[in-house]
């Protein structure tokens, strides 16, 4: 075989292996998440690990981000280790025992809907791209996981104070 076929069959193999790394890449379905400041907390892994393969029939996705899960292609993300919640007049709910508050102003734009929890350091946040989803069943099903997180405080309504 020639010099130049040689070269030839070289920069081919080279170029189908860098096309089958991306197409792997591609198909694997992982994404990036960005973690929180808090991630590498002992709390995260001890939450991810007990987070399901399924929720709200989406599958888990492969995730690249300390402290992160996904589902269903990113229309939900979950991220623990987020900047904890000072005090707010945002929408709190209680969800077997944990404090979650709804962004507002976040629900109110067109992004997502995003809960986090509220009194238990590290934080955790979840956010819902797809209006369909309903994020209080979401929350139920990853309460056992999050509910570990020790609770240090609680939302208070307005006869509380």
């Amino acid at each position: 075989m020639d010099r130049k076929k040689k070269t030839l069959l070289t920069s081919l193999g080279v170029l189908g292996a860098g096309i089958a790394a991306t197409a792997a890449y591609a198909l694997s379905g992982a994404h990036s998440v960005e973690a929180g400041p808090f991630a590498g907390d002992p709390h995260c892994s001890r939450v991810l690990a007990q987070l399901p393969d399924e929720l709200l029939g989406k599958e888990r996705d492969s995730v690249e981000g300390a402290g992160a899960a996904s589902w269903g292609g990113g229309t939900i993300v979950l991220r623990c280790g987020v900047e904890p919640l000072a005090p707010t007049t945002n929408t709190c709910m209680n969800v077997n025992g944990t404090d979650w508050v709804l962004d507002e102003e976040r629900a109110k734009r067109t992004g997502p809907r995003v809960l986090t929890t509220y009194g238990r350091i590290p934080s955790v946040e979840i956010a819902f791209t797809e209006d369909s989803l309903l994020a209080g069943d979401a929350l139920v099903v990853i309460d056992k996981a999050v509910r570990d997180i020790p609770q240090q405080s609680k939302c208070l309504a307005l006869s509380d104070t």
